[in-house]
Protein backbone atom coordinates (compact mmCIF):
# COMPACT_ATOMS: atom_id res chain seq x y z
CA UNK A 1 0.00 0.00 0.00
CA UNK A 2 1.29 3.77 -0.48
CA UNK A 3 0.79 6.74 0.56
CA UNK A 4 0.81 10.40 -1.16
CA UNK A 5 0.36 13.28 1.55
CA UNK A 6 -2.04 15.90 -0.04
CA UNK A 7 -3.13 19.19 1.19
CA UNK A 8 -6.58 20.61 1.44
CA UNK A 9 -6.90 23.98 -0.16
CA UNK A 10 -8.73 26.72 1.21
CA UNK A 11 -11.19 26.51 -1.02
CA UNK A 12 -11.19 22.99 -0.13
CA UNK A 13 -9.79 21.49 -2.82
CA UNK A 14 -6.75 18.38 -3.60
CA UNK A 15 -4.76 17.68 -5.96
CA UNK A 16 -4.27 14.29 -7.09
CA UNK A 17 -0.42 13.62 -7.53
CA UNK A 18 0.53 13.70 -11.12
CA UNK A 19 1.89 9.89 -10.42
CA UNK A 20 -1.72 8.41 -9.76
CA UNK A 21 -3.29 10.39 -12.63
CA UNK A 22 -1.02 8.94 -15.10
CA UNK A 23 -1.32 5.62 -13.29
CA UNK A 24 -5.16 5.67 -13.42
CA UNK A 25 -5.83 8.06 -16.57
CA UNK A 26 -7.47 10.17 -15.16
CA UNK A 27 -8.10 13.65 -16.73
CA UNK A 28 -9.39 16.81 -15.37
CA UNK A 29 -13.06 17.05 -15.82
CA UNK A 30 -13.11 13.41 -14.31
CA UNK A 31 -15.03 12.70 -11.61
CA UNK A 32 -13.91 10.25 -8.40
CA UNK A 33 -15.67 9.14 -5.15
CA UNK A 34 -14.86 9.94 -1.69
CA UNK A 35 -15.69 7.74 0.54
CA UNK A 36 -16.36 8.26 4.29
CA UNK A 37 -16.44 5.38 6.58
CA UNK A 38 -15.69 6.77 10.46
CA UNK A 39 -12.78 8.80 10.76
CA UNK A 40 -11.27 6.99 6.90
CA UNK A 41 -11.47 8.47 3.84
CA UNK A 42 -11.44 6.49 0.63
CA UNK A 43 -10.55 8.28 -2.75
CA UNK A 44 -11.48 6.21 -5.78
CA UNK A 45 -11.64 6.44 -9.50
CA UNK A 46 -14.26 4.11 -10.15
CA UNK A 47 -17.90 4.24 -9.63
CA UNK A 48 -18.40 1.52 -7.30
CA UNK A 49 -21.40 0.68 -5.47
CA UNK A 50 -20.38 3.09 -2.66
CA UNK A 51 -23.09 3.53 -0.34
CA UNK A 52 -24.50 0.09 -0.34
CA UNK A 53 -21.10 -1.36 0.17
CA UNK A 54 -20.33 1.22 2.53
CA UNK A 55 -23.41 -0.19 4.43
CA UNK A 56 -22.84 -3.20 4.23
CA UNK A 57 -19.53 -2.94 5.86
CA UNK A 58 -20.67 -0.73 8.75
CA UNK A 59 -23.57 -3.23 9.64
CA UNK A 60 -21.08 -6.37 9.04
CA UNK A 61 -18.19 -4.30 11.45
CA UNK A 62 -20.94 -3.19 13.99
CA UNK A 63 -22.65 -6.75 14.08
CA UNK A 64 -19.18 -8.60 14.63
CA UNK A 65 -18.36 -5.65 16.90
CA UNK A 66 -14.80 -5.80 15.12
CA UNK A 67 -13.24 -1.57 15.49
CA UNK A 68 -12.22 0.36 12.86
CA UNK A 69 -8.49 -0.54 13.99
CA UNK A 70 -9.31 -4.52 13.51
CA UNK A 71 -10.75 -4.11 9.96
CA UNK A 72 -7.80 -2.22 8.40
CA UNK A 73 -5.12 -4.57 10.23
CA UNK A 74 -7.19 -7.01 8.17
CA UNK A 75 -7.12 -5.34 4.95
CA UNK A 76 -3.45 -5.33 5.39
CA UNK A 77 -3.03 -8.68 6.32
CA UNK A 78 -4.85 -9.64 2.86
CA UNK A 79 -3.03 -7.50 1.21
CA UNK A 80 0.31 -9.06 2.21
CA UNK A 81 -1.08 -12.91 1.14
CA UNK A 82 -2.32 -11.81 -2.11
CA UNK A 83 0.97 -9.72 -2.80
CA UNK A 84 2.56 -13.02 -1.88
CA UNK A 85 0.31 -15.24 -4.05
CA UNK A 86 0.32 -12.92 -7.30
CA UNK A 87 4.50 -12.17 -7.17
CA UNK A 88 6.40 -14.72 -4.88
Amino acid sequence: MKSFPIRLQQDGTIAVPKLIQDKLNLHEGDWLNLLEIEDVIILTSKQPKVPQLTEQITAIREEEKISLEELLEGLENERKIIYKEKYE
